[in-house]
């Protein structure tokens, strides 16, 4: 018996989140939440009533300590979290928007306290989690962060437990786009399940349709490969066949930030309970609908019972 379910890391930033809409220079006044694509997928996972674990640094500061309760209420085992005291916990700001567009976002996370995990964290208690979920964002953090993200899938592979991957691409986190495409898909090729989006994915592997992007990891050992289309679903490839999965229709689009991180939820969660292949991608496609009809990054993350809810809605 697993005493976790899902193992997750990475850095979670306080985030504050501008009360009107325009430039954020003359924004005078702001909300405090947290923000973190790692963590939007753990406390996703979690608010579906998977036992999760997360593994991170914060600095010992207000803000550190603002974003550990945030994680602890969401019923996230922060106990592989340290505090350091030399340096910070990351914060952004968050711009508003209110006609759908993606809001602008300012990192201040450079020689964050995240920053420094490193694999001398690791802990044999650590891989003992049915399954690891990993983006791409802690490879660009810095040289410990990508040493880590490389020694937990190493561990969780030869512990024989599952892997899933989102690339989750921020290139002004990197020196160059070669470095990028390098390291990500070196992770990437680690995984049994990889969830990019489109552009992502012709990014990453010099290929334009979603068949050919799925090949292209599929040909490297990965098993099951879900690529995000936006408004026209999703698309989804393994050795046993492919298929499409349409959009779940939102009547308005409030905020596009956290939106992958729930399609993630929704297909993790599903092939975490040993659903269809196709089932989960449909979950996905309606956790990323939740959320980009809400504001914030996480908010539209949805409960089990909401998701009960919605699975007799499907099945009837």
């Amino acid at each position: 018996m697993h005493e976790h379910d899902v193992l997750c890391f990475g850095e979670t930033m306080a985030m504050f989140v501008a009360e009107q809409a325009g430039d954020l220079a003359g924004v005078g006044q702001f909300g405090k939440r947290i923000a973190g694509a790692d963590s939007n997928v753990a406390i996703g996972l979690a608010r579906l009533g998977f036992k999760v674990r997360w593994l991170s640094r914060v600095g010992d500061d207000s803000l550190g300590r603002f974003v550990l309760d945030s994680l602890r209420c969401e019923g996230l085992d922060c106990s592989g979290v340290e505090v350091d005291a030399n340096y910070p916990t990351g914060f952004q700001l968050k711009a508003r928007c209110d006609d759908g567009s993606d809001p602008a976002v300012e990192y201040f996370r450079r020689g964050s306290a995240a920053s420094r995990l490193s694999p001398a964290m690791v802990s044999p208690v650590w891989l003992q989690a049915r399954h690891v979920h990993a983006t791409g964002i802690p490879l660009a953090l810095s040289d410990s962060c990508r040493a880590l993200s490389h020694a937990l899938l190493d561990g969780m592979r030869a512990a024989g437990r599952s892997i899933s991957f989102d690339p989750n691409l921020r290139p002004s986190l990197w020196p160059d786009q070669s470095s990028m495409v390098r390291e990500i898909n070196a992770l990437a090729a680690k995984a049994d399940w990889v969830l990019p989006g489109l552009e992502e994915g012709r990014l990453l592997t010099g290929q334009h349709t979603p068949a050919d992007i799925a090949a292209f990891y599929l040909d490297q050992g990965v098993e099951l490969v879900v690529i995000k289309l936006g408004d026209a679903g999703a698309y989804f490839r393994s050795a046993k066949g492919e298929g499409q999965v349409a959009p779940v229709p939102v009547s308005r689009v409030v905020d596009t930030v956290g939106a992958g991180d729930a399609f993630a939820v929704g297909v993790l969660s599903a092939l975490l309970e040993g659903r269809p292949v196709a089932e989960a991608v449909a979950r996905g496609n309606w956790c990323g609908s939740r959320a980009v009809q809400s504001r914030g990054d996480m908010e539209g993350l949805p409960l089990r019972h909401e998701l009960e809810a919605y699975d007799l809605r499907r099945s009837a």
